[in-house]
């Protein structure tokens, strides 16, 4: 019962992140509208890997592909905030 429990808590957290980013892009943020969509948009990525992919018991060479992606997330934020606050 105690998986089950787990699985509905990410559910209901991934069904809460999917309200909040469609009430934020209702916002005028500007520049921040991409950086906040994409900020929950890995939060979302996170969950559905770390519980549903099952890599919260994997090893350190699986967390390493695992993150890479972050990285890159990371630079096209950078590369957004840069480009539109130099123009």
């Amino acid at each position: 019962m105690g998986a089950y429990r787990t699985y509905i808590f990410v559910w209901a957290a991934l069904l809460c992140l999917t309200v909040i980013t469609w009430a934020v892009s209702y916002l005028q943020l500007g520049l921040f509208n991409a950086v906040v969509a994409l900020t929950i948009a890995s939060v979302k990525a996170s969950l559905v890997a770390l519980f549903f992919m099952h890599l919260k018991s994997e090893k350190k060479l699986v967390w390493t592909f695992a993150l890479l992606p972050l990285g890159f997330l990371a630079l096209l934020i950078l590369g957004t905030l840069t480009d539109a606050l130099f123009r």
